[in-house]
């Protein structure tokens, strides 16, 4: 039986977000380039779990700035997974991708809003949410791929490596939660 006064610092559990988010990242990548038959559908099964993970992961940080954006920017990604699950492209258009794209731009705004992280992270992963939006247009995101790759990795890339390294300012996120508790 787990014990429930036991309580995970926020800067852990940033840490261990940011390296699911890692670990999502590389073996979905490796999973689409260099991997074929069943060995890349387990590196997908891999990916998606740990986005997931992180996914909730990263709600549970940032519910003290919002709970309602936080939440609606998980259901977003995890809505997401499921188009990348089940290579649902409707009209040619990577839905996946676009609901990624909405979730980096609620993070960026929670980020922006947090008192716990540099909030130029947060202007980065809301830039790579906005490139990400691209998808709604195949033929824009297939001329731009490359940019948008790029982009995606400028935006995303430093707050994850920010989680990972330095996690959240425990003490002002711990404030954060207290005035959100207030508020309620």
């Amino acid at each position: 039986m787990i014990d429930s006064s036991v309580k995970v610092s926020p800067r852990s559990l940033a840490r261990v977000a940011a390296a699911l988010y890692f670990v999502a990242v590389m073996t979905a990548v490796s999973g689409e380039s260099f991997l074929r038959g069943r060995v890349a559908f387990a590196a997908a099964v891999v990916a998606i779990s740990c986005y997931i993970a992180a996914t909730l992961l990263l709600y549970v940080i940032f519910k003290p700035v919002n709970k309602s954006l936080s939440l609606l920017a998980a259901s977003f990604h995890l809505v997401g997974f499921t188009f990348e699950a089940l290579r649902w492209n409707p009209r040619g258009v990577d839905f996946g991708v676009v609901f990624h794209g909405l979730y980096c731009l609620l993070i960026g705004y929670l980020v922006f809003r947090s008192t716990f992280l540099p909030r130029i992270l947060g202007v980065l992963i809301a830039f790579a949410g906005l490139s990400w939006l691209t998808f709604l247009s195949p033929s824009l995101a297939n001329n731009l791929s490359p940019y948008i790759a790029a982009t995606g990795f400028l935006g995303e890339g430093p707050l994850m490596l920010w989680l990972l390294v330095v996690g959240v300012n425990a003490q002002r996120w711990k404030e954060q939660a207290s005035a959100a508790k207030e508020r309620q």
